[in-house]
């Protein structure tokens, strides 16, 4: 079983204890243009409440399920976080519960101590596994698009190369947005549990970040990487072909800053978004909003009010696989409900 990432079959042996990956032109740049975006978000930001957090700490949680399949929306792991039954997949639901719970107490843990990471794996794969917690211990085989994308590498040689990385991890003198992009490529190519190198891939990154900065505990890069589904494989993909993670940390960064520059960190709403939070009650088709809000311009409602919340997070679609479909519905998200009041 595997966490469905379609990382390609051939990757260069790292030759020395450092992982192979090239500081670029465009890495150089988008680290500058963090650095000025956390400047800012703290200034903005350094007050934030309990409930900001908490909304961008539901964002995470579920941009990391989503992007394995998990079909639980916001409103549905707020819910499960308040301690409330939720009505879904018996799967979905137990991998919300335990992702809470890791992110939760994640702050507690070293990203370089292999005990740490052996117990968040134990606590996000808990009832969804036979052995979590611990390395696999046969061999792993990726599909993708009905053909095998990857072959990690022997179980057998899991822990060393574990160890390896870590110890790299725990000594490099590398900018941290850079080595915890690095740390997140190379664990994905080892895939050293049987299932669930995805979530942890992301949340290890985000642990490594919190570590730099505390502000990251409050960042939902998680939700952009799922927004960005496509190209987060094709970087993993680029990356191995080239036999160096360089695009896959090309991608984080780019993700990162995307993350930083986004309402999600300090929500704001354009008047036309604040009215459309006003009138959603329930779910309601795109007629009966355009009725609720007094437009006659069809055109208007999609640009100045739809598109800006659904790109917000604000609101979302009930069906959206299908964003066309006659029967379409728009509702709050989690946030969307707490910005409205």
């Amino acid at each position: 079983m595997s966490d469905g990432f379609p990382v390609p079959l051939h990757h260069l042996e790292m030759t020395s204890q450092r992982p192979p990956y090239s500081i670029t032109s465009r890495i150089l740049a988008r680290a500058e243009e963090i650095g000025e975006a956390i400047g800012r978000a703290e200034a903005e930001a350094v007050a934030q409440d309990l409930r900001l957090r908490r909304i961008n700490r539901i964002r995470s949680i579920r941009g990391s399920l989503a992007i394995e399949g998990n079909r639980l929306s916001e409103n549905q792991i707020s819910t499960i976080l308040d301690g409330e039954p939720v009505v879904g997949p018996l799967r979905d639901i137990q991998e919300a519960r335990n992702a809470i719970e890791a992110y939760d107490r994640y702050q507690e843990w070293d990203p370089t101590n292999e005990s740490h990471l052996l117990r968040a794996h134990e606590i996000l794969m808990r009832a969804l596994l036979d052995a979590p917690g611990r390395y696999r211990t046969s061999r792993v085989v990726v599909m993708g698009d009905d053909e095998v994308q990857h072959i990690g590498p022997p179980a057998r040689r899991v822990p060393g190369l574990m160890a390896g990385l870590l110890e790299w991890l725990g000594g490099t003198e590398e900018h941290p947005l850079v080595a915890s992009s690095v740390f997140h490529y190379e664990f994905e190519f080892i895939h050293p549990f049987e299932d669930g190198n995805g979530r942890m891939g992301r949340l290890w990154q985000t642990l490594i970040l919190t570590r730099w900065n505390p502000l990251f505990a409050a960042v939902p890069v998680e939700s952009l990487i799922h927004a960005s589904q496509g190209d987060y494989y094709r970087a993993i993909r680029e990356s191995s072909a080239q036999g160096e993670s360089t695009k896959f940390v090309e991608f984080m960064l780019d993700a990162i800053l995307a993350a930083l520059q986004t309402p999600q960190v300090t929500p704001q709403v354009t008047p036309q978004v604040g009215r459309l939070l006003s009138v959603l009650q329930g779910a309601m088709s795109r007629r009966q909003i355009q009725a609720a809000l007094g437009l006659r311009d069809r055109k208007s409602l999609r640009q100045r009010y739809l598109l800006p919340a659904l790109r917000g997070g604000y609101i979302e679609m009930t069906r959206p696989g299908a964003p066309s479909a006659a029967n379409q519905r728009y509702r709050l998200t989690a946030l969307g409900r707490r910005l409205r009041g």
